[in-house]
């Protein structure tokens, strides 16, 4: 088979960590080039990888052979250069969150369409075991209907996880957009949306900056959200949980309780009305406390699509929702009321 030659722009942390890492075990991946415009992040990943070093990547999009790029920029600049190598034949794989906005996200979608190629947004609690786990349970029923959940991300704040440390991107409001809503309120947002299997239209929302000096984005959050089946639950993201990381999300239903990544040992536990207890071993989630190991494979799942040709196992469509509910809770806070999900597009759209 041939190799899926592959690029990375932006040499930041997620990008040393989870992106090059990753593509570099995969067998079916030769990685080509890398991009920053600090020279010698580019320079010293180029060495280690074998690749070819960029400072701009328009001049990365005009080599032919390369044929994806993950996008692992600050965040106002996913959607130019998604949409940028997306025009110019590019597969991608986009960090999260995908835009900054409705508007481009919509672009976003858009030229993956025009242009035939795969969009990929790298949520990667979908592919947790746990979380696979957890969906099977729900979908089979065995728990009955769901009544309420509880969803939290929350760890001491991307200072020490981040390549610049306290002067890093994400506490610049121009260049992030938004803070700990952004880095780790969406990847719970989406897994709600996954593991429910519907969607939210509902969402109340207190945004505020309280952990963190000299920033202008937020750092604590806690959401109130409401499905269309009027599921209720919510969804909490801070950058003030210290000194140990808390990615958990409960389940409560009908018949049992389901605890995800909530026990120290059992990455699932669930909870029966009989008192049965079922704990499930299935390997711990990703963690940036633990130096941000591998094992949620979001590159294979990628890189398989591409060469498969098959759906995109987080599609533009798929990342826009669960951007619209981070972005209903900002509108929440500023307008002190519950906000109604944008869901416009999606109900024009044939099969959505």
């Amino acid at each position: 088979m041939t190799k899926l030659r592959v690029a990375v722009i932006g040499c930041g942390s997620i990008a040393r960590h989870r992106h090059l890492p990753e593509y570099e075990a995969n067998k079916h991946v030769e990685i080509t080039g890398v991009c920053d415009i600090i020279g010698d992040r580019a320079e010293e990943l180029a060495v280690k990888y074998g690749a070819k070093a960029y400072t701009d990547y328009h001049d990365l999009l005009e080599d032919q052979t390369i044929g994806a790029v993950s996008v692992c920029t600050p965040n106002y600049l996913h959607a130019p250069i998604t949409v940028d190598a997306l025009n110019a034949g590019k597969h991608v794989l986009c960090e999260k969150p995908m835009a900054t906005s409705r508007t481009e996200a919509l672009s976003m979608i858009e030229a993956a369409e025009r242009n035939n190629k795969r969009l990929m947004i790298g949520h990667n609690q979908r592919f947790v075991p746990s979380h696979q786990k957890a969906k099977a349970i729900i979908e089979s029923g065995e728990i009955g209907k769901i009544y309420s959940f509880r969803t939290t991300f929350g760890h001491g704040g991307p200072e020490s996880w981040s390549i610049d440390g306290k002067d890093s991107w994400f506490f610049k409001k121009d260049q992030a957009f938004i803070g700990a809503m952004g880095d780790l309120g969406v990847h719970k947002s989406d897994l709600i949306r996954y593991l429910l299997g519907e969607e939210v239209v509902e969402v109340a929302a207190l945004v505020e900056t309280k952990a963190k000096e000299n920033t202008d984005v937020d750092d604590n959050a806690v959401c109130v959200l409401k499905t269309e089946s009027g599921i209720i639950g919510t969804l909490t993201a801070s950058w003030s949980y210290v000194p140990v990381e808390d990615n958990s999300t409960i389940i409560y239903g009908e018949k049992a309780i389901m605890r995800l990544e909530d026990d120290p040992k059992y990455s699932l536990v669930v909870q029966y009305e009989s008192g049965e207890r079922v704990n499930y071993e299935l390997g711990q989630i990703q963690s940036n406390d633990e130096g941000g190991q591998t094992g949620s494979h979001v590159i294979d799942h990628f890189v398989t699509c591409v060469l498969n040709d098959a759906p995109s196992p987080v599609s533009g469509e798929e990342g826009m929702k669960s951007l619209d509910i981070i972005l209903a809770a900002l509108e929440s806070n500023r307008a002190k009321q519950v906000v109604k999900v944008e869901t416009s597009y999606f109900k024009n759209k044939k099969g959505v």
